[in-house]
């Protein structure tokens, strides 16, 4: 009887690495495997001595229609901020908890979203999954803000503290994000 589940456990591990190598089955199991971990994994807010400021400044960024856009970061707003692009597993499942805390929160935070992608791509993958999110594509990054891992987020507060930075999949819509931006909201 050992011998079978031995059997079986091999059968299963060949096939799991199978479909990794397989390109068309690839993504869709990295991005279940990091919506496991977005089920478990809320970002933290920075401690008071490890946040960082930013001045307070216009981000100029172009729009899915190749407009210039200028939005105020820092300057009695709140901002969300995300790097992120359709292609990467662990974007793709944080996305869901990002359009759920832009549902509720669209009115009062300022979010950006900014991928380097085309905007047609981009277009069609935001048509395809039904988000309404505001997507954009900057011009030039402030040094404090730029990231080299996506998916990297920022909650920035209406003074330009960064109270979250969170590079990695995580889970946007947890109660822990809610009850920080009620609070900001609030304020």
């Amino acid at each position: 009887m050992k011998n079978w589940k031995f059997k079986i456990s091999d059968i299963l591990f060949v096939v799991f690495i199978a479909l990794l190598i397989i390109p068309q089955t690839r993504t869709p199991i990295q991005v279940a495997l990091n919506k496991l971990k977005v089920a478990v994994w809320s970002p933290s807010v920075e401690n008071s001595r490890d946040q960082q400021s930013l001045m307070p400044f216009k981000y100029q960024l172009y729009d899915l229609n190749s407009e210039s856009v200028i939005i105020p970061v820092g300057e009695g707003n709140i901002t969300f901020l995300s790097y992120w692009a359709t292609w990467c597993p662990p974007c793709l499942a944080e996305m869901p908890g990002i359009q759920e805390l832009y549902t509720d929160y669209g009115d009062k935070v300022e979010f950006i979203l900014l991928t380097q992608e085309d905007p047609k791509v981009v277009q069609r993958f935001l048509d395809k999954k039904g988000y309404n999110l505001p997507v954009y594509f900057p011009q030039n990054t402030p040094e404090i803000l730029s990231s080299k891992s996506i998916p990297t987020n920022y909650i920035i507060d209406g003074h330009g503290t960064i109270l979250i930075k969170e590079t990695g999949a995580a889970d946007w819509n947890s109660k822990k994000v809610r009850t920080l931006l009620d609070g900001l909201v609030a304020q």
